[in-house]
């Protein structure tokens, strides 16, 4: 039989799943009119953010595997969203278009929402104790 501290924490991580869950879900549902899924925008903020950054640390920083993210950016260059550039040596990085910069910043827009939303039962106090309590659990975590 599970302690009662074992059945809270338990409790406790579900409820952060189910969090996580919902914010995917709300976020493709805002995203999906602008043809973006919350991958896809993910991608190009990381992209946008990260000049020059190696598809390694793109696929890190959006928590896909190389594999994953070079098969994503494949698909999203088709939909002339981002181009590939050469980098130094045989890399290659990545840029937004002109489309791709825009469908980032209107995306950008929801996901504000879809999360003002999401967090509206907290007050700016509430909401800095709760960023605070995050920022212990993963501190520098990309």
């Amino acid at each position: 039989m599970l302690d009662s501290m074992t059945r809270s924490l338990l409790e406790v991580g579900r409820a952060v799943k189910q969090l996580q869950v919902r914010h995917h879900r709300a976020a493709d549902a805002a995203l999906a009119p602008l043809g973006l899924s919350l991958v896809q925008w993910d991608a190009l903020r990381h992209i946008a953010a990260n000049p020059g950054a190696s598809l390694n640390d793109l696929a890190r920083l959006t928590f896909q595997s190389g594999q994953a993210f070079g098969t994503l950016t494949t698909r999203m260059a088709g939909h002339g969203l981002i181009e590939r550039v050469p980098g130094p040596g045989r890399s290659v990085r990545h840029e937004l278009t002109e489309r791709g910069e825009r469908l980032r910043e209107a995306g950008q827009a929801r996901m504000e929402q879809v999360l003002r939303e999401s967090f509206a039962p907290f007050g700016p106090a509430e909401l800095a104790a709760f960023d605070k309590l995050l920022q212990q659990l993963v501190p520098g975590d990309a």
